[in-house]
């Protein structure tokens, strides 16, 4: 596709790093407007998604360099260059969820509360920032003869040039669009804080699990190539989240009624 979308001298504007903030910032958006209609200091939501955003593009960057090790150990610089693609998703939701927690409950905040309002906006962030995986050709898919196939030429790509592939970034992306559609349903009719949180991770692990199998970029293996790492990862991200649901559920901690 277009990994570079403009480039004059030394300026380039990498549509990777462009779609991937976008993302970002529409997600801080949403819950910063969210948190003001749930009596959540706003001010308080954007500092917080702040640090969400750093911790979650170190995270996101660390799992994949121990993934893909061998690549970096003779390009340890290269390492940083996180803007040209190479994120790992469970890294990135790993460092935002502790980040989070710790800022949460260091200012006080309603802890499950601020999660939902934040667990929206993380499925609309990845569903809006999977297109820079698609213009970068990262994440991308096993060949296929399916109509829908995409073709990379740009010599600039990640992706296999010249032969039809899943577009598995455009299904990534479409999964993080339906369980933000989801989510907004379940807003308003949720029965305790923390339910869209941990709804989630259900339906994300879920999602990507599946997806995974229309994949063929390098992403490491686990059970001697049984699963990939994120699927791993994914089944471990789901029997917790199931937990918690059932966790606090049972804790009988209602909303109030409007």
């Amino acid at each position: 596709m277009h990994p570079i979308l403009v480039e004059y001298g030394f300026l380039k504007v990498h549509t990777y790093g462009l779609m991937v903030a976008t993302g970002f910032l529409i997600g801080i958006m949403y819950a910063a407007n969210q948190g003001r209609k749930e009596g959540v200091d706003p001010q308080k939501i954007l500092d917080l998604c702040f640090y969400i955003l750093v911790s979650a593009i170190l995270g996101a960057r660390l799992l994949f360099v121990v993934i893909e090790y061998e690549h970096y150990i003779d390009n340890p610089l290269k390492a940083l260059m996180f803007w040209q693609g190479g994120l790992v998703y469970y890294g990135g939701l790993i460092g935002a969820v502790i980040t989070g927690w710790y800022y949460i409950r260091k200012h006080g905040l309603p802890l499950w509360q601020v999660a939902d309002l934040i667990a929206p906006s993380l499925a609309i962030g990845q569903g809006v920032g999977r297109w820079g995986c698609f213009f970068a050709g990262c994440c991308y898919g096993a060949p296929t003869d399916l109509p829908w196939g995409i073709t990379f030429t740009d010599p600039g790509s990640l992706a296999p040039l010249n032969v039809a592939l899943h577009p598995t970034q455009v299904y990534l992306s479409l999964n993080g669009l339906l369980i933000f559609s989801i989510l907004m349903w379940m807003r308003n009719r949720k029965s305790f804080h923390g339910q869209l949180f941990w709804m989630y991770g259900v339906l994300y692990s879920i999602g990507r699990f599946i997806i995974e199998y229309f994949r063929d970029d390098a992403r490491g293996s686990v059970l001697g190539g049984v699963l990939s790492t994120s699927q791993f990862i994914g089944i471990l991200v789901l029997v917790f989240s199931i937990v918690m649901l059932m966790r606090l559920k049972k804790r009988g901690d209602p909303l109030p009624q409007h």
